[in-house]
Order: structure tokens, then sequence, then C-alpha cells
């Protein structure tokens, strides 16, 4: 690689030595640019602390995969290693769980591979007896490698599992809502009772679906030695990862999740729209053809 200038050096040492030869400059305006962007990006969020208000995309009384990735995130005060499987948890996990250390995040990235998260999680503690490991999984992927349960409990693997629990192939369905109409096709789940699944390996299981109870249930995971433990959270089914970028599309066009703002006027719109469907008709005129489906909040929930 051509360069102008060759240095030989130790970098620390280099760049302190250069830091006295370098005029500062403003950066006034780009900083006003961040603080814009972060502006918007607190509107739009989804996990708030209980006494703050609440985006209205987030259903009364539901329990979101976002906010147990945040509070596991803060009950663990992000000194866990966290391993996880394929999916929208893992998308979560990385957005919510605020990594510090290197070697804290096993993910199976690329195409990625369902079922990696607990035999991963079983080695990863295996490896590290010392450190707190949890295994972050979905109900599609967890089921492809929930036999390994055996293997934690025959070697006393102290892996904690966390299964997030939305009843769907969740970013499969995510994709049919935006892209397919709702056409939920080979997504939903018919799934075992997951504490029970656990029981009958005799792990101790906890289940989730509240956000009040995450506290304590986390508490009473990290407190337990001697074998694994499962947690289920039975989550909002219709939870949307944001941002997403459609398929072929560039990073510029990606779909947010919608301002409150936003959110409302696109529940207005779709409340007169069924409106209009239930209205009886008064000619014989033919009605407007419907506007097309846009994907850029969710058809339902936004979250």
């Amino acid at each position: 690689m051509r360069v102008d200038v060759g240095i030989v050096g130790d970098l620390r040492e280099v760049l302190r030595q250069l830091m006295d030869r370098v005029e500062r400059r403003p950066n006034d305006a780009w900083f006003d640019r961040i603080a814009e962007w972060r502006a918007d990006s607190e509107l739009r969020e989804i996990v708030r602390p209980a006494d703050a208000p609440q985006h209205p995309a987030v259903p009364e009384g539901k329990l979101l995969g976002a906010q147990v990735i945040r509070d596991l995130f803060e009950l663990t005060d992000g000194s866990a290693v966290t391993v996880t499987d394929v999916g929208q948890h893992q998308m979560w996990e990385a957005q919510y769980y605020q990594h510090e250390r290197p070697h804290s995040l096993i993910t199976s990235g690329g195409l990625g591979t369902m079922g990696f998260g607990l035999p991963a999680a079983i080695g990863a503690k295996m490896a590290r007896p010392d450190q707190e490991v949890w295994a972050i999984v979905g109900d599609g992927g967890f089921q492809m490698t929930s036999m390994e349960l055996a293997t934690a409990v025959q070697e006393k693997v102290n892996v904690n599992i966390a299964v997030i629990n939305n009843g769907f192939l969740g970013m499969v369905r995510q994709w049919q809502e935006f892209f397919y109409e709702e056409r939920y096709n080979q997504t939903p789940m018919v799934n075992p009772d997951f504490c029970k699944l656990a029981e009958a390996y005799g792990i101790p299981a906890i289940r989730v679906t509240e956000r009040g109870q995450i506290e304590e249930a986390v508490n009473e995971t990290r407190a337990r030695t001697g074998g694994p433990i499962l947690v289920e959270f039975v989550v909002e089914k219709e939870e949307i990862v944001f941002p997403m970028v459609p398929a072929g599309a560039d990073l510029d066009d990606m779909i947010r999740r919608p301002t409150p703002e936003e959110f409302e006027q696109k529940r207005r719109e779709r409340a007169a729209v069924a409106a209009v469907k239930e209205a009886p008709a008064e000619t014989d005129a033919e009605p407007e053809p419907e506007p097309a489906p846009v994907a850029t909040a969710g058809t339902r929930f936004g979250v």
C-alpha cells in the first residue's frame, strides 16, 4: 500500500508525539449532528425506565424481548458471557447487552445456525467455569438442540438458559409482516411447555410473563449452583427488530421504528381505513382502491 510518510514505532508513543503537532479544529457542527441523531433515536426507543413515559407502540401489559435483554444486562452489570442462537433475540442482544470486554459474546454470525446457542454456551461454561454464562435462545432454535440439556445435567454445567418465547420463528415472521401482507406461513410455532421440559431433566425452571418479574427471576438464577437452570420469558408475539434493511436496499433505506407521533398518525390512518371498510355503501360507485401497505413501522404494534 502506498503511503505518504512511513513511520516505524510503537503506535502509542507515535500518537502521543503527533498529538502535539496536530492543530485542533472545531467540530461543533459534527457534534451537533450527532446530538440530533441521538435525540431522534431516544424518541424511537421502546426500552425505557418503568416510571418514564412509554412509547405508544409498546402493548400494555406485554413483556418485550428487548426489555428482557436490557434488564439482564443491568442485573449482571454487563459482566456475563452471553451466547446467542440466531434470530430476533440475537439482534436484541447486540443492541441492549452492552459488551465492554473482549470475548464476552459468542454468536453464530454470517448465515447463522439455529440451534447453536445452547451447546455453545455449555462449551463456554466448561472452558470458563469461573465465568457467569447465559445462553440466550429463541423458542425455535432452542428446540433444535434442546436435547443437550441432558449434557448440561450429566456434566453438572452451571449454565443459565434464557428462552425468549414469542411463539413464532420471529425473524421470518417479521419479514412476512412487512413484505408479504401478514401471510404467515410456517412461522407460528407449536411449542412444548419449556419449564416442564426442563423439569423432566431435573433442571429448575422459572417462567416470566411481566417485566416486574425479571429481577427476581434473574437474581434467583444467578444464586443457584451445581447445574443448569432455565428461565422462560414469554414475550410479545409480534415484537419487531428495528432498524431493518429490506433485501437489496441501501443502508440509508433502512426501516426505523416510528416516533410516537408517527406511530399515532399511522394508527389513526389504519382506524380510518377500517371505518371505511365497515361503513355501508351509499352509492353504486366503485370503491377507491386501498393504498398498498408501506413497510415503515410494522403493521401492528411497530415495536
